[in-house]
This record gives C-alpha cells, structure tokens and sequence, in this order.
C-alpha cells in the first residue's frame, strides 16, 4: 500500500506542479487507470471530467426541502465547513452536488468550503487529513468558532438539508 501512495506522490510532484499542495490536483489511480482529485479542490476541480458529468446531473436534479433551506438560510454562515471526497466514490458523486444545490439555495458562499479530495485508502497525499477521523467518504465535517460540532458521513440518516439543520440548530 505504501508503493502505491509513494506512485502517486512522485506522479503528483513530477506533473509539472508548482506546489505539492496545488488546487485540483489530478492524478491516476494505477489500479483502475482513473483520474482521481488529490487534495485540495474547489467547484472548478469538481467540474472537471468524468467527475463534472456526475457534479452537474446530480446538482441540477436534486430538490432541496424548502422548509430546510428557509431554516439554514439564517444560520448557515455562521459555520465553516469541509468536505472529504473521492471522486471515484458513487457516494461523493451523488451526495456532494446535492450538498453544494443546498448551500446555495441557502446562500452560503460556497468559496468557503474547503473540500479535500482522497484516494481510495482515504488518504489525500499531499495534504494531511489524520487528525479529521475519515473512515468513509464523503464526509461533511461542520464547524464554528474552530470546533466540530458534527458530520455527515457518507449518506444522510434523512435529507442532506434536514441532517445539516439538525447540526447547526
């Protein structure tokens, strides 16, 4: 497991990157030959190639509970928020566009989010996410004033909208 990630680092730092920590960092994942996000993202990275085609289908049907989104629209920006992703994860291809339909319908500017895109090991390479507990992707991590006040993991146990309300209420 450690050739693999060591692969993918010398890929990464021998891409032509400036920075081992660059935005929308893409590389192969050598056992399927798929490009994967590596690190830090943001919704230009999320709309890339075969990633963009899920990103878009998915945001564009998704219809967010109105009664929700009226409740998080006056208390949504006091919180920060991360997403740890795999872009080969059907759970992060469905769940994360319909995460960023309901933060806009509320409002919330979505340059805030800072999302971290993992390998299928759940490691994220060039970018250290083991003091965040991932287990399963995606998982949206909420805080305010710096602390966790919750997650979503992978699913919601209702709607995105209603588990997000649930969090911050």
């Amino acid at each position: 497991m450690m050739n693999i990630k060591i692969l993918i680092l010398l890929v990464v730092l021998f891409s032509g990157y400036t920075s081992i920590a660059q935005m929308n960092s893409m590389v192969v994942d050598p056992k399927t030959k798929t490009k994967m996000l590596i690190g830090y993202a943001d919704l230009k990275g999320l709309n890339k190639d075969v990633y963009g085609a899920y990103f878009r289908s998915q945001y564009d049907i998704y219809k967010p509970a109105e009664l929700y989104i009226s409740k998080l629209e006056n208390k949504i920006d006091e919180y920060e928020i991360t997403v740890v992703l795999g872009t080969w994860c059907t759970d992060s291809q469905r769940e994360v566009p319909r995460f960023y339909k309901i933060l806009d319908e509320a409002g919330y500017n979505t340059k805030r989010v800072k999302v971290i895109g993992v390998d299928k090991d759940k490691q994220a390479i060039v970018v250290d996410i083991s003091n965040m507990n991932i287990q399963k992707v995606p998982t949206f991590i909420i805080y305010r004033d710096n602390s966790e006040v919750g997650r979503i993991i992978e699913t919601p146990k209702k709607t995105l909208e209603r588990d997000l309300w649930n969090i911050i209420k």
